[in-house]
């Protein structure tokens, strides 16, 4: 019996770890290029520079409005109305006069944005006039109300 040969290394087998290399690197990517397009529920500005100046203004309204101490339970009745409860903190109650609107937005536009509109009820919950059609909404909520210490604007972002 004769001596095995030696291991050569040619172009046939860099070719072929380039291949594979490059294969694994092109379908990673497609796959995860596949996922963010599927899944991006974001928002998309038409000037990322004229957004980013206004940044800090946004914090500071953000800041305010957390301090308020309010927040919201929101959901999907039965019928497809949305039904918002609003709880302030021990020292910052909802006022009376508080008025509730909203936008809703399907993610990647797959529904038209809707103006959602809401009737205080008697028990100080709100509820939307119209129903919402049945899927995932991102709600943007608004409350204006004055107290004690003057008019307030406070903004929450919830997902339906």
């Amino acid at each position: 019996m004769g001596a095995k040969p030696p291991f050569r290394f040619t172009g046939r087998h860099m070719a072929i770890i380039m291949v594979a290399f490059f294969g694994v690197v092109i379908a990673v990517n497609v796959y995860m290029a596949s996922l963010a397009t599927s899944t991006f529920s974001g928002v998309v500005v038409k000037n990322a520079y004229d957004a980013s100046q206004e940044f800090n203004v946004w914090l500071d309204e953000a800041a305010k409005e957390k301090a308020l101490g309010w927040s919201a339970k929101v959901e999907r009745r039965a019928d497809g109305r949305v039904a918002v409860t609003l709880k302030g903190s021990d020292a910052a109650a909802i006022p009376s006069d508080a008025a509730l609107s909203g936008e809703a937005w399907h993610p990647l536009g797959q529904e038209a944005d809707r103006v959602v509109s809401f009737r205080r009820q008697a028990d100080g919950s709100f509820v939307s006039f119209d129903a919402l059609p049945a899927g995932r909404w991102r709600l943007r909520l608004r409350l204006d109300g004055a107290d004690a210490n003057g008019r307030h604007v406070w903004r929450a972002q919830e997902f339906l």
